[in-house]
């Protein structure tokens, strides 16, 4: 629909319905608080996130019409703008600032400041919000019928189904239950292994294996089988093409990072000396191409911002409640004030050329995001790749100023935080708004519902940081953190000039292959970086999406594989989390999560891990086909 003056919102601009409530608000920061948590532990996985909107607004219905006996359909939309913001500053948060405590444990042995963490998480979540505010009728209004906003319309088709809410809650809390248990047998009881592999001795240098564990099924069916097998051709061309041939000609040779011999390494001690940097070249090109191939849209987008600023004083009294931003002077004087203290507060290590950095990449970047999940949706938005392009720039910009060393790292490293953490908040925030235009919301109470929920995510945001570092420790097996890895690997190789640059400039290049060849970089990039378990796993949850298209009619819905599949996620995000408490509480010798641990009593192997993966595999078949048969029934 192009035309937006014949569009009419689900509730006219001239009813009145409760929006900001204390019960919308409560529940609003619970859901924030849980998937932005369940989000952190996946970012940190498996170096993606998902959109929380669906759930977040699946929950609010289901206990907002069961428990509460409340209707009111503007009421559930503030809860799931409130509670999606969570995951949007956990997807921000994991991907830079795991960086600043793997740095602060290697130079004092000590972890970052927990004010330090606050600040930065809840200063640039405001930021990100202050910038989209004045988008919002340039993208979501001038660009409706052209600008889909997969997530945003999606949630609202969910809220209007409002009659539907009870079974569609039921679907994502059995999808919560089951991989919350499935995690605990897995990685609590260690019954069966969570990650299975096999190394090929008669392939030298090549591996394969699965993860098979809930979450990245889930991601899998979410993303579909395009992304996911994108994603499984990059591990593929990584762990069964290019480690073999190192394996086959590398021999006794020794490249730094790495200190042994290629011969006497195993496939995971290549892909960690080399196929990541090799990785890493590739997701930097990627996101600096999406970048170059946006610039259009983003001139225009950009444009039209500026034109619509000016116009809009008072909007607050003279427009309709379904055009009402906060006055545009108001997030003027909130995004000023937060730059000034970016660059005056001790905690936050940024100067004043960083913090004008902040200032025009942060805008750039907002504008960015807010176009780019429009088209592709806020679980594809590049964050990864416009956080890659800033600490590039702020690198070599900080150390041309004099910065050298620890300094130069965790300044630049803060700016990519900040600049992460405003594209991914932009970009949930243009969701949500899009959300709120096909209902009828009032868009600046959604707008204070995006601050609420910047904050209580902030406030959350780095003591799950702590509790999963402590458990586990970051870049380790258990958390390897990805693309926070990958972000460290970058300020560090710029600033100590150490970065091993043929094999980073060798994964430019294949990216610039699959540019030509019209494969999208970025998902195809990130399976090169990660180790193929991960993507093997999101394959078979692509696989099933596909398999279970095929099986329905084209006009059949895909709501409860996708609902029961959110569930999933959310379910071993929070079980990881709780295990992560157990892993920290002492216990005689060890730690209260050795009580569980059954490994050494019962274990069923890498054939047990296979059969409780197909098992898990079934009950997505079983409730995608559910919720059709629930609609028959009616």
């Amino acid at each position: 629909m192009k035309n937006t003056e014949q569009f009419k919102p689900f509730v006219p601009a001239s009813k009145v319905m409760p929006e900001i409530t204390f019960t919308s608000v409560f529940i609003g920061i619970m859901a924030a608080v849980i998937f932005g948590a369940a989000n952190a532990y996946l970012g940190l996985r498996v170096g993606m996130t998902v959109s929380a909107s669906i759930p977040a607004a699946v929950i609010s219905m289901g206990i907002m019409r069961i428990i509460l006996k409340r209707d009111s359909i503007l009421e559930n939309n503030i809860v799931q703008t409130i509670g999606s913001a969570g995951e949007s500053v956990a997807a921000g948060a994991i991907f830079t600032l795991p960086a600043m405590f793997i740095w602060q444990n290697q130079w004092t042995g000590e972890n970052p400041s927990p004010i330090n963490i606050f600040l930065i998480s809840v200063l640039s979540a405001i930021l990100g919000v202050c910038f989209m505010v004045p988008l919002r009728k340039a993208l979501i209004v001038k660009e409706h019928g052209v600008l889909p906003y997969p997530e945003g319309t999606a949630c609202a088709e969910v809220l209007i189904a409002g009659e539907e809410g009870g079974n569609k809650a039921s679907t994502v809390f059995a999808g919560l239950g089951i991989s919350a248990l499935y995690k605990f047998i897995a990685d609590g009881l260690k019954i069966f292994p969570s990650e299975i592999h096999f190394e090929q001795r008669r392939y030298k240098g090549g591996g394969f294996g699965v993860d098979v564990l809930p979450a990245l099924l889930g991601v899998g069916y979410i993303c579909g089988i395009k992304i996911s097998s994108y994603m499984f051709a990059g591990g593929i061309l990584g762990w069964l093409v290019i480690m073999p041939l190192l394996s086959l000609f590398g021999g006794d040779i020794s490249i730094y990072p790495a200190n042994v011999p290629i011969s006497e390494m195993d496939s995971f001690g290549i892909w960690s000396s080399y196929i990541r940097y090799i990785g890493a070249g590739a997701v930097a090109a990627g996101g600096i191409i999406s970048l170059v191939k946006s610039a259009p849209l983003i001139w225009k987008t950009f444009i039209h911002a500026i034109k619509d600023f000016r116009k809009t004083e008072n909007g607050l009294e003279n427009e309709e409640r379904t055009q009402k931003d906060l006055p545009m002077n108001v997030i003027a004087l909130i995004a000023a004030a937060i730059i000034l203290l970016i660059w005056l507060l001790p905690s936050i290590p940024v100067n004043i050329i960083g913090a004008f950095i902040i200032a025009v990449f942060g805008f750039f970047f907002a504008t960015v995001s807010s176009r780019l999940v429009g088209l592709v949706g806020s679980s594809n938005n590049p964050v990864s790749g416009m956080a890659i392009a800033t600490l590039l720039i702020s690198s070599v910009v900080l150390k041309a100023s004099g910065l050298e060393g620890q300094s130069a790292m965790m300044g630049a490293i803060a700016i990519g935080s900040v600049i992460c953490i405003i594209g991914a908040i932009a970009g949930d925030t243009s969701q949500d708004l899009k959300t709120g235009f096909i209902l009828g919301a009032s868009p600046f109470k959604q707008q204070i519902g995006e601050f609420i929920g910047s904050i209580a995510a902030s406030a959350a945001i780095g003591g799950i940081l702590f509790l999963l570092n402590a458990a586990w420790g970051f870049d380790s097996p258990q958390l390897p953190a990805p693309q926070a890895t990958l972000m460290r690997l970058v300020v560090e190789g710029v600033v100590d000039g150490n970065l091993p640059w043929n094999l980073v400039i060798a994964g430019v290049f294949i990216a610039i292959i699959a540019e030509i060849l019209k494969i999208p970089v970025l998902p195809f990039a990130v399976g090169l970086y990660l180790p193929i378990h991960l993507s093997t796993a999101i394959m078979t949850g692509g696989a099933a999406r596909y398999v279970f298209d095929k099986m329905k009619n084209e006009k059949d819905k895909n709501e409860g594989g996708i609902l029961y599949t959110s569930g999933l996620i959310a379910g071993e995000g929070l079980m990881g989390i709780l295990l992560a408490i157990f892993a920290v509480i002492p216990f005689r010798k060890g730690s209260f999560a050795d009580i569980f641990d059954l490994s050494d009593i019962i274990s069923l192997g890498n054939a047990g891990g296979i059969l409780f993966f197909l098992f898990l595999i079934f009950t997505v078949f079983y409730f995608a086909g559910g919720m059709k048969k629930s609609e028959k029934q009616k």
